[in-house]
């Protein structure tokens, strides 16, 4: 597996290459955003490693460029920055996690083998999942209502996702959080309610029942 790493404290960058060295990984650095930008688009990298606070280009713009230039390499992003809104902006540009600084090494590998196990357990996977009306594209990462098709964030297309896979089943907020967010997760468990709530506003609401107490279940559409 080769990872990328695109951070510009060196002393930081130096430890986590050798460490994710150590652990097998084929890893580079760089420290300039427009130099990560250029090596993530030539070279063929497993996962990303992206701080947001970058020389250069910052850390959104490179991953909204990736994505724009049709890049689905895992993008996992580093910032000093705390909250929601910084949260809510990194993954709207494409990132598919989030992790803020003073992280803990072994929830970073955590992280890493978290993203790079869901990417691989979706190359074998028949790449169309529908539920009546509803079609999800998984390879290409589009999604439509009937005709229409619908503009989803990276989680969000992550949490439908899981609906769709587990259609007419109950799916529950920590079985969500472990497969999208994974289990070194230690944000507000509620986040999965905001998502669901955006997901039935750009779809349909009654796609995504409550049951109470237990999670969410997805039915079929019209």
């Amino acid at each position: 597996m080769r990872l990328l790493i695109v951070e510009d404290e060196k002393r930081l960058a130096v430890s986590l290459a050798k460490g994710l060295t150590a652990e097998g990984y084929a890893v580079d650095v760089v420290h300039d955003g427009r130099e990560g930008l250029h090596r993530a688009t030539e070279g063929s990298y497993d996962l990303v490693i992206l701080d947001i606070m970058l020389p250069g280009l910052n850390g959104y713009r490179v991953c909204a460029a990736l994505r724009a230039a049709g890049h689905d390499v895992p993008i996992l992003m580093l910032t000093a920055k705390d909250g929601e809104y910084d949260e809510a902006e990194g993954l709207d540009t494409g990132a598919d996690d989030y992790l803020t600084k003073p992280f803990s090494y072994v929830v970073l590998v955590a992280r890493i083998k978290a993203l790079l196990r869901r990417r691989g357990q979706g190359a074998g996977a028949s790449p169309v999942l529908e539920v009546g009306d509803l079609r999800v594209d998984t390879a290409a990462r589009r999604v439509f209502l009937g005709e229409d098709e619908v503009a989803l964030t990276t989680k969000e297309f992550a949490v439908l996702e899981q609906f769709v896979m587990r259609a007419g089943e109950v799916v529950s907020k920590a079985q969500i959080l472990e497969h999208v967010w994974d289990f070194a997760y230690d944000g507000d468990p509620n986040i999965v309610e905001v998502y669901v709530s955006t997901l039935r506003r750009k779809l349909r609401a009654e796609l995504i029942k409550t049951v109470r107490g237990a999670g969410y279940r997805l039915e079929a559409g019209r």
